[in-house]
């Protein structure tokens, strides 16, 4: 990308990657040797680089705009999902934000959801490629007005004058995910100090930071899109000390109480399994308040009740079966239900999913879902399927 950008900004290059839009893996040999005998063998590369990382990217940003915006490995793989940068933008703009320092900016998207909600952005990044990747989205995009993007060291640049400054530390390292947020790229630490800058700000973080390393002042926010939890983020100038576990679509937005833990209760007719930034942001008791239901095990996730509720926070299941541990049984059990269709899930076991699979093979028309877990301590294997209120 280092040398290939500009070339792709060029009307060639457009035209380039208009051809070779939607190129099949298969089909890029037979591509590249037809284009190199009327164009440059580096930009017919760079162009098919290029449109795999679009098909890539399309997941996260939609494919209307993937398909006009410009992308590094890197920058797909790291960059934030649309959907979660535009509700993190609204927020933003709720609070009276109408300017935010985005600092480690990436290939922009967060820069580009904030733009679009109106909001005047300084979108930093030290890495030549990155930057220039992100001022070339502003443009593809028509966000330039509202997106100056500064090649820098973000603790470098002066953040005065901006009405937020929002941090998205690198969490990558040589080695892959980095855990210690001491280890980020800049420290956590400094990106604190940087909040202390502006009236509001966001820190995004990994969603397993350990809750004691949260400051005080700062409210934490675990954000979960279609059920996957995607991030975690620390906010400033909000409500200091909140918890929330937040879910997209929606947005619905749980707010911790400090209720203490669930009692735990015999398995129920209906087991919950409560949506991952509920179980980040340790909301379980106050989803299980909701479900007016109570834990099968102190350690474990999965929340029991005798009735069915609706609720955006836990995905209902109704059981049918509660064995002890044991594959024979569960075996002979699915063969006379004809079970062919097998979903098994885990909390609090060793056993892995696929090990089990192998071992039962599942055969017939019929569908079940499996829960490996433990039960007032004993390991346990929950049968059932999913419950709709």
């Amino acid at each position: 990308m280092n040398d290939h950008l500009a070339p792709l900004l060029t009307p060639e290059g457009h035209a380039l990657l208009a051809e070779v839009r939607g190129t099949a893996p298969a089909d890029e040999l037979a591509v590249a040797t037809r284009l190199r005998r009327t164009h440059p063998a580096e930009l017919v590369s760079a162009a098919l680089a290029q449109a795999r990382l679009r098909q890539r990217a399309a997941a996260k940003f939609g494919e209307a705009d993937a398909d006009r915006m410009f992308f590094t490995p890197n920058g797909v793989e790291q960059s934030t999902r649309a959907s979660v940068a535009t509700y993190r933008a609204e927020r933003l703009k709720t609070l009276g934000v109408s300017s935010v320092a985005d600092l480690c900016c990436g290939i922009g998207g967060d820069a580009i959801a904030l733009a679009r909600a109106g909001i005047r952005v300084l979108a930093v990044d030290r890495d030549p490629v990155t930057a220039r990747t992100a001022r070339a989205n502003a443009d593809a995009l028509g966000l330039a007005d509202l997106i100056e993007v500064r090649e820098a060291d973000v603790t470098e640049v002066d953040t005065a004058g901006w009405d937020a400054v929002f941090v998205d530390p690198a969490r990558r390292g040589g080695r892959g995910r980095v855990f210690d947020p001491e280890a980020y790229s800049p420290p956590l630490s400094w990106a604190v100090g940087a909040a202390s800058t502006a009236r509001v700000a966001a820190l995004k973080i990994a969603p397993g930071i350990p809750h004691e390393t949260v400051p005080a002042d700062a409210e934490a926010e675990w954000i979960s899109d279609a059920g996957d939890v995607k991030e975690a983020v620390l906010w400033f100038g909000t409500e200091p000390g909140a918890v929330r576990a937040t879910l997209l679509p929606g947005p619905r937005t749980l707010l911790g109480r400090g209720l203490p833990d669930p009692e735990v209760r015999p398995v129920g007719r209906y087991l919950y399994e409560p949506d991952g930034a509920a179980i980040r942001a340790h909301l379980v008791a106050e989803v299980a308040e909701e479900l007016d239901g109570g834990l099968i095990d102190p350690t474990i996730a999965y929340i029991t009740a005798d009735a069915l509720h609706a609720t955006a926070y836990a995905t209902p299941y109704e059981i049918t079966d509660q064995l002890p541990f044991n594959v024979k049984k569960l075996k002979a059990l699915l063969r006379e239900r004809e079970v062919g269709i097998l979903t098994v899930k885990k909390r609090g076991s060793a056993v892995e999913p696929e090990e089990l699979r192998r071992k039962v093979k599942p055969q017939g028309p019929n569908s079940a879902t499996v829960f490996l877990t433990r039960v007032a301590g004993a390991p346990t294997m929950l049968v059932g399927h999913p419950a709709r209120p």
